[in-house]
């Protein structure tokens, strides 16, 4: 199946919007500055393509021209500003990308109210195919088959967690990592089932601003 390819020169956009990862070019003028903020559960990651960006990650300072690329944790106060004489042209990425993305702060230090985006803020066509409130029992659905999942999940561990500590105390290694297998192919469809429920809370918190 063919592939997309992006250029930074022209794909100024969002070009991939899902719960495990938000990715885009970005394009800042001269001059411009974006406000601090953190990210409650992403870390961010900015890699320069074009101009001169100075960074200020958690009051730490540093400018970053093509080729250079730096790393806002979770948590972590970030805000860029193009200060060369040209537009800043960067990639960036966030991971993972659960609405609200942004958090801001007062200048108390205080966190402020959450503030959740349209669609088009990250360049997604609206789905306005249900309401708020079918998009709510979707997401609650969601949920309940997450607790489910993690239920069915919680026991094999237990189950197989015993089953390695036994092969390792009878020195059968082989018996052991079979227990860790079986441990990964039952968490495998609990990581698919966290990605299934952010991706419902994404589509039910764009549903309300919509």
């Amino acid at each position: 199946m063919p592939f997309r390819v992006f250029d930074y020169r022209d794909d100024i956009a969002n070009m991939l919007v899902t719960p495990q990862i938000r990715s885009r070019f970005l394009k800042m003028a001269v001059g411009q500055f974006n406000q601090s903020h953190t990210h409650d559960l992403g870390h961010e990651i900015f890699l320069i393509l074009q101009g001169r960006a100075e960074f200020d990650i958690e009051g730490h300072k540093e400018v970053l021209g093509p080729g250079q690329m730096c790393i806002a944790l979770t948590d972590e106060a970030h805000t860029v500003r193009n200060v060369g004489d040209d537009e800043v042209i960067m990639y960036l990425s966030v991971t993972p990308h659960i609405l609200p993305t942004h958090t801001y702060w007062t200048a108390a230090g205080e966190k402020e109210p959450p503030r959740f985006a349209k669609s088009s803020a990250y360049d997604l066509e609206a789905d306005l195919s249900a309401g708020a409130g079918e998009r709510a029992d979707e997401h609650l659905q969601a949920v309940e088959d997450f607790v489910a999942q993690t239920k069915e999940t919680a026991k094999t561990q237990r189950e197989q967690v015993a089953a390695f500590k036994q092969a390792l105390a009878a020195d059968d290694k082989a018996t052991a990592l079979k227990a860790r297998d079986a441990m990964w192919h039952a968490l495998y469809p609990m990581f698919k089932a966290v990605h299934e429920l952010a991706d419902a809370w994404n589509t039910f918190a764009h549903r309300t601003e919509d």
